[in-house]
């Protein structure tokens, strides 16, 4: 199904795969582009048959180069940016906001807007030759919608200030060694790698899953005291659901358990 002629979208096996599909542009997103990912977004967070989003660019030269610095001007005047999110624009929020897991399927550059796109992903997936970066520093300006905000707690403040700050572009293996990516794939092993993944994803019990990241997410910005109080009502809500009380018999009667969503 095609929401957008920049923007595809299929669903595999419960995995939902978004692809930015502007190869000949590094696959930079415009105001359009954001506005159909906001709105798959949304379905994947309420499609029951939806259990895991990855995201990834079309060809072997980027994930994403960012927002697509000849279209800034769609989004009106300055305030009218600001406000971003009131039409529909904003594709960041959205992202980050979603309940379900989300991979980044990164090959080749991935750069400002890109880079803020991977960051909502809880995993990252990277070939050897993907080159990772926050180059707006460099033009004038900085990010709007996450890298000083959240890269911090991903990557720590110092190599966060190091790339927000140079502006430099940065090799997969020092993205891997920061902890920006979690793997690192070869080119022809990168989709392997992710469904690999996916697929374990995709097969462990939705409220658990998303449970379990609400409370890495929400914790990120709390005391050790009130996220063990998060964590400690989530594990309580989880062991009262149906999909629990399965994985108990599953495991005594030692066979694969079936999960609902329940």
């Amino acid at each position: 199904m095609n929401e957008d002629d920049h923007i595809q979208f299929s669903i595999r096996d419960g995995v939902a795969f978004l692809t930015l599909n502007r190869p000949t542009k590094m696959n930079a997103i415009t105001a359009a582009m954001g506005g159909t990912i906001t709105q798959l977004a949304s379905r994947v967070d309420t499609d029951d048959d939806i259990k895991v989003l990855v995201i990834e660019g079309a060809g072997e030269r980027a994930f994403s180069a960012g927002s697509d610095v000849n279209a800034l001007d769609d989004l009106g005047t300055p305030w009218d940016g600001r406000n971003r999110a009131q039409y529909n624009r904003d594709y960041i929020a959205p992202l980050l906001g979603l309940r379900k897991p989300a991979i980044a399927m990164i090959d080749g550059y991935c750069l400002g807007g890109g880079l803020e796109v991977a960051m909502c992903c809880d995993i990252r997936v990277a070939t050897p030759r993907s080159r990772f970066g926050a180059p707006e520093v460099q033009r004038g300006w900085h990010a709007g919608s996450g890298n000083t905000s959240i890269l911090p707690r991903l990557i720590g403040y110092g190599n966060a200030a190091h790339w927000i700050l140079t502006g430099e572009i940065f090799p997969a293996e020092e993205a891997y060694r920061v902890g920006f990516v979690q793997v690192l794939a070869e080119p022809e092993n990168l989709q392997a790698s992710v469904l690999r993944i996916a697929s374990r994803l995709a097969k462990n019990p939705p409220i658990a899953v998303q449970s379990a990241k609400n409370i890495i997410r929400q914790s990120q910005g709390s005391s050790i005291a009130q996220g063990l109080s998060w964590e400690n009502d989530g594990y309580t809500l989880c062991m009262m659901t149906e999909d629990a009380k399965e994985g108990m018999r599953a495991f005594a009667e030692k066979r694969d358990p079936v999960f609902r969503g329940r």
